[in-house]
């Protein structure tokens, strides 16, 4: 078995090691993979199947295995937690920081969680027990209370001896102190910048920045990604209802929020949990897809029920066959780019009672728009294509109901699914995709039966 592997046959570390475990050489290949960032683990074990994926798992140290498991996405790491013994498990969470031991617990048995709580000091039981009581999707849930707080009286020449003591115990991603008085309550921020830059006998209170408002611990993780990015801020603090400081939360927590919101968004427009593991064992994917496609399917047998209502008008009239998809699809498009808009600002938090009633009229009027300029257009090439003027009007007539229906829909739509408790990326799609399917065969083919025949 070789124990080498030549180093320029790979341009980078990862594509090394898939060499070094091509070759078999384990040995290499553990070394190799311990030296990666755990961020490049999490992502080479998300990127192999099962099989391989368990065997790179048995060469990440133990020092790194808990840091691993919070990166992955959560449905690989309930895989790899559950062939996981006890031993390994409490291995895994030493060391961690509080936010992310609070991330993996969660995803842990009860009784393995007991053992994590009794093993730790009575300091950290309680502050993993303060993030554990609020919802994971909350400022409360996201935030770290590892914190460096100091007193608006004291100078900067104690705020710098104070750190020196500190060293290694610094919290990563430090770029401001916060201020609180003798009752905890958060006043304001001292930026390192500030720190050193200033003299040594001022004092906190002197150069402090109100600028920073702390984020309450029940916001939800949207509002405060969008606190982040708005402000442009690295970490900020976090609050309880009294205005007490209980914590932080750093830009890493905000960026895994984007990132996990942008990925929602996408799968679940095929009716897939952002979570879903590539390489998921067959039967266990074909069951969550299973259920997906019968749903489309419904909505397609009804599509195809009302085309049945007019089989005799289509029998009389051919082209009817050959001309009512540009209807349905185009409304389709259209209310596909309005959903898409809509769903974004409920994201963002750009949606509110103030400007629904002005977004839905603003989409009326760009899908009275698009209908009359793309309803012309089609009515031109469909007289010609069928030597026949009344057809061209009948699908101009019948494209316009439908783009200004589907430019209603995909307003309307997401605003109420979300108003119901009912997430508008997952059954948004689906559902004003059967509307304009419906709408437009209904309007193309019920105005035929009208006036064609």
């Amino acid at each position: 078995m070789p124990d080498q592997v030549p180093l320029q046959l790979g341009n980078t570390r990862l594509d090394r090691l898939h060499l070094a475990l091509e070759s078999g050489a384990l040995l290499q290949a553990g070394k190799m993979l311990n030296a990666l960032h755990p961020g490049e683990i999490a992502h080479l074990l998300e990127s192999l199947p099962m099989a391989q994926r368990e065997m790179i798992w048995e060469l990440v140290n133990e020092e790194n295995g808990g840091e691993v498991l919070t990166l992955l996405a959560d449905e690989v790491r309930d895989d790899l937690i559950s062939k996981m013994d006890v031993s390994e498990l409490l291995a895994a969470t030493e060391g961690l920081d509080t936010d992310d031991l609070a991330d993996l617990v969660q995803e842990l048995p009860r009784t393995i969680t007991q053992e994590i709580l009794d093993s730790l000091d009575q300091q950290h039981r309680e502050r993993l027990e303060a993030i554990l009581s609020y919802p994971e999707d909350t400022a409360g849930g996201l935030m770290n209370p590892d914190t460096i707080t100091v007193r608006p009286e004291v100078t900067l020449d104690v705020v710098m001896r104070y750190l020196r003591r500190l060293r290694d115990k610094i919290p990563h991603q430090t770029d401001i102190l916060m201020v609180v008085n003798r009752d905890g309550k958060y006043l304001g921020v001292l930026p390192l910048t500030v720190l050193v830059t200033h003299d040594l006998d001022d004092t906190v209170a002197e150069v402090m920045s109100l600028d920073v408002r702390a984020i309450p611990a029940n916001w939800d993780d949207g509002r405060v990604a969008n606190r982040f990015e708005q402000h442009d801020l690295i970490s900020a603090p976090v609050i309880d209802e009294e205005g007490k400081l209980i914590g932080r939360i750093t830009i890493d927590d905000v960026v895994d929020v984007i990132r996990e919101e942008g990925e929602h968004q996408f799968m679940g427009q095929a009716g897939l949990s952002e979570d879903e593991d590539m390489f998921a064992p067959v039967l266990v994917s074909t069951r969550r897809r299973a259920l997906w496609l019968g749903i489309n399917l419904l909505t397609a047998l009804m599509a195809s029920w009302v085309i049945g209502q007019f089989e005799a008008t289509i029998e009389k009239i051919v082209a009817l066959a050959v001309l009512m998809p540009i209807v349905a699809s185009m409304g389709g498009i259209a209310g596909s780019q309005t959903l898409t808009l809509t769903i974004r600002g409920i994201a963002l938090g750009q949606i509110s009672g103030k400007n629904t009633r002005w977004l839905i009229l603003k989409e009326l009027a760009v899908g009275s728009l698009n209908s009359l300029i793309w309803a012309g257009v089609v009515a031109v090439i469909a007289g010609f294509w069928f030597n026949d003027v009344n057809i061209g009007l009948l699908i101009a007539t019948a494209m316009c109901i439908n783009l200004i229906l589907a430019s209603l829909t995909g307003t309307v739509l997401p605003i109420a699914l979300e108003k119901l408790g009912i997430d508008p990326a997952l059954a948004g799609s689906v559902l004003l995709t059967t509307v304009t399917d419906i709408v437009g065969f209904l309007s193309f083919l019920g105005l035929a039966t009208l006036f064609l025949i």
